[in-house]
């Protein structure tokens, strides 16, 4: 059952770009204390050696200071293109946020924050980015580039659709996630960020369609973004409720307490499915809980990223 309450327009973000810079930062500041400060050091002029490449730009010093071969890149290089698909239905902009902040965010405003921190290290790196947004149209498109003016155009886009909430904006991602398949034709590291809610589509043609983002040799990530609190552990207090579907508008009048138990076996198992099947397509799934930070998903980009490259 796909249980959610109405949202109200938002007033977005105030400056997106500096806000995921924020975020990057101190995520790479948090590395230099962790098993993974090898990638914060000097991030935008390293990348992880890989075994069989040339050991001509070794860089020793840094070997010697963190026991890890790392090569220096140079301006000239382009090591990526990666694409970010951002889910915009209407189920996205659960729940209601009226000013958004580091702690006060929901799916949309979670995956647009987390997509510019992303693109905030791409920048840096001087990789190609591009940006698919779509519900049950495709909202926008933008190919893969690395200039100042494409990212800024991307930031713009991005608040954009956290700002404007769509009323009744049902979710299409099995056709155009095909549409997106069908435009990247580079070899692409993909990501995309969505609820995975779908409003008539049969599970199986959903799965379908991110297999057809593997094609051209792709590596797709999936960020499954959800309010654990609320939409996975089901944690309403205990009086009549209304809840309301907000891509259908049908609505529903009961005690939460009882439908909890048939509701958890039932989420469970679809968080299973999806689990499972994004593993047989070797599509990497990772839990994007909207109430956790970011390192979950910053880690996962930047281990992901050295992989491609």
């Amino acid at each position: 059952m796909n249980l959610r309450q109405e949202v109200n327009k938002t007033s977005g973000f105030k400056n997106l770009e500096l806000l995921a810079q924020e975020v990057v930062e101190g995520f790479i500041a948090g590395m230099h204390k962790s098993p993974f400060h090898g990638f914060s050091a000097e991030f935008a002029e390293h990348k992880i050696y890989n075994r069989g490449e040339s050991t001509r730009h070794i860089d020793w010093k840094l070997f010697a200071k963190t026991d890890k071969l790392f090569t220096k890149c140079y301006d000239d290089e382009t090591n990526l293109r990666c694409h970010i698909i951002v889910d915009n239905s209407s189920s996205m902009h659960y729940p209601k946020i009226n000013n958004f902040s580091l702690n006060s965010l929901n799916k949309i405003g979670f995956s647009v924050l987390a997509a510019a921190c992303m693109m905030y290290i791409l920048k840096r790196q001087r990789d190609a980015v591009g940006l698919s947004v779509y519900s049950d149209k495709y909202d926008y498109y933008a190919p893969e580039k690395g200039s100042e003016r494409h990212h800024r155009m991307l930031l713009d886009q991005l608040s954009k659709f956290a700002t404007e909430t769509p009323k009744h904006t049902e979710t299409d991602t099995y056709q155009y996630l095909h549409h997106i398949a069908e435009k990247i034709h580079r070899r692409s590291l993909i990501f995309v960020f969505t609820d995975m809610f779908q409003t008539h589509v049969e599970d199986e043609k959903l799965f379908d369609a991110l297999r057809h983002l593997k094609y051209n040799k792709h590596e797709v990530i999936l960020f499954h973004v959800f309010d654990k609190e609320k939409e996975f552990n089901f944690n309403f207090d205990n009086k009549p409720k209304r809840f309301v579907d907000i891509e259908t508008g049908d609505s529903v009048d009961l005690y939460p307490e009882n439908i909890k138990e048939n509701y958890s076996n039932a989420i469970d198992t679809f968080f299973n499915r999806i689990k499972l099947k994004c593993s047989q397509y070797q599509i990497k799934y990772v839990e994007a809980n909207i109430n956790d930070k970011f390192n979950k998903i910053l880690t996962t980009f930047m281990l992901e990223r050295q992989k491609f490259i």
